[in-house]
């Protein structure tokens, strides 16, 4: 059953390296990352599972040790999810995918306050996941250990301003609005109700994520904490804490 969960946004800009210090702007967004992972920490887990989005269509999973980087992003920073000598991983570790970079980000939080409570394993979730097939996978993830925790990445919309990625749509701050009292108040019919289509358009690479969330949350009754919520660069970030 899921005991608690820990949302948080996904730009590898949060990695200080990846900023090169040009992002003082993500300071308060990773503090209240901090913030949250501490919920998660302080229930106790049996086991922590981190859900991120990823541009492949379907879902995949990533073991515990599994490594990743960010070199693609212009600097020789390496994170592993979880422990080192994981069981199993170290002996095929180069014929494993690497962590897409949402759960890259997320090994990275994770080391940064110094996970060692629970083990750990990766979900990597398709962003044009249907929502029924989200709220399954919530659901069998719920169901995986006596006491689960969850970690969810991903970004609101990338539309929020002219610079923006997706450049300015005025759909983009309603939808994020929407989205952050749905995870601040752990409001499980909005964020299924969340619009699958728009989200696409709106370049909400959390909406699957979320969705998931709000499915193993089903027979949880947590409550939810908004710790943070802005869109520098234009891009909607979101941290929120259930429990």
């Amino acid at each position: 059953m899921l005991v608690a969960a820990a949302v948080c946004p996904c730009p590898p800009l949060l990695v200080p390296a990846v900023a090169a210090g040009a992002a003082p702007e993500l300071d308060a967004a990773r503090a209240a990352c901090t913030d949250a992972l501490g919920v998660l920490a302080a229930v106790r887990p049996d086991r922590l599972i981190v859900v991120g989005p990823t541009r492949q269509e379907d879902a995949e999973t990533y073991p515990e040790g599994t490594p990743g980087s960010f070199r693609g992003f212009g600097v020789d920073v390496g994170v592993r999810l979880g422990r080192e000598t994981a069981a199993g991983v170290e002996a095929d570790a180069g014929a494993r995918r690497p962590l897409p970079p949402s759960l890259a980000v997320a090994a990275w939080l994770l080391e940064r306050t110094g996970w060692s409570d629970a083990p750990i394993e990766g979900l990597a979730v398709g962003e044009s996941l249907a929502r029924d097939q989200c709220t399954a996978i919530g659901r069998d993830l719920a169901a995986r250990a006596g006491r689960v925790a969850l970690l969810v990445m991903g970004d609101a919309s990338a539309c929020r301003t002219l610079k923006a990625p997706g450049y300015l749509d005025e759909r983009a701050e309603p939808f994020d609005a929407a989205a952050g009292r749905a995870l601040g108040a752990a409001d499980l019919a909005a964020l299924r109700a969340l619009d699958v289509e728009l989200a696409r358009q709106l370049m909400v690479s959390g909406r699957a994520p979320w969705q998931v969330l709000a499915g193993a949350a089903t027979d949880a009754d947590l409550t939810g904490t908004l710790l943070y919520e802005d869109a520098p660069y234009g891009v909607g970030y979101v941290v929120a804490s259930w429990s």
